[in-house]
């Protein structure tokens, strides 16, 4: 039987960028966006505080855009301050690499396993689903999923009892299964 696990954020992540302020790295997204038109063009920043020094930064969103050829739910969202908009602008690679940032996801996100009902069977099939792309070690929430140190998770790789098709190794934030065999 396969057993279904969810990998969900619990909240925004953390903005890796330098302060020019204080020269910390990162910043705090809370979801608030400014927004600027002039005439019939428009840009929209998604606005982060330093961590040390609480120094707002803006992240281009919109860049000199036709106020016409923008969604007016995307429009809407922004002026709303929308939460959910701002984790999608985070997560959309063209937001990141205008403005030269990266995530850090450390205490972000929380493994839903359904329970430990399954960890006594002798054959176990596991998916593991992301909720959103959250870059994570596999072999992090196979222990952290079967209550297991990632010593003893590494061992049962090597000895062919925990087996997948991606390699449990690297860095994930797509959707695998793998299966345990006691």
């Amino acid at each position: 039987m396969l057993e279904n696990w969810v990998v969900i954020p619990t909240c925004l992540p953390l903005v890796l960028h330098r302060c020019h302020t204080c020269a910390s790295r990162s910043f705090r997204a809370n979801g608030k966006f400014r927004i600027n038109a002039n005439h019939k063009l428009i840009d929209a920043w998604l606005l982060a505080l330093c961590t040390s020094c609480g120094e707002t930064a803006k992240f281009t969103v919109l860049e000199r855009m036709n106020v016409r050829s923008v969604r007016p739910e995307l429009l809407d969202r922004l002026h709303g301050n929308d939460p959910g908009l701002a984790a999608e602008l985070l997560q959309d690679p063209v937001v990141r690499r205008r403005n030269r940032i990266a995530l850090d996801w450390e205490g972000a996100w929380r493994l839903t396993t359904g329970g430990s009902a399954h960890l006594d069977r002798e054959v176990i099939d596991i998916s593991v689903r992301f909720a959103a792309r959250i870059p994570v070690r596999p072999v992090r929430l196979i222990s952290e999923g079967c209550r297991l140190s990632r010593a003893e998770v590494e061992r049962l790789i090597t000895e062919g009892k925990l087996v997948s098709a991606v390699r449990l190794s690297a860095k994930l934030s797509g959707d695998f299964t793998f299966t345990l065999k006691h």
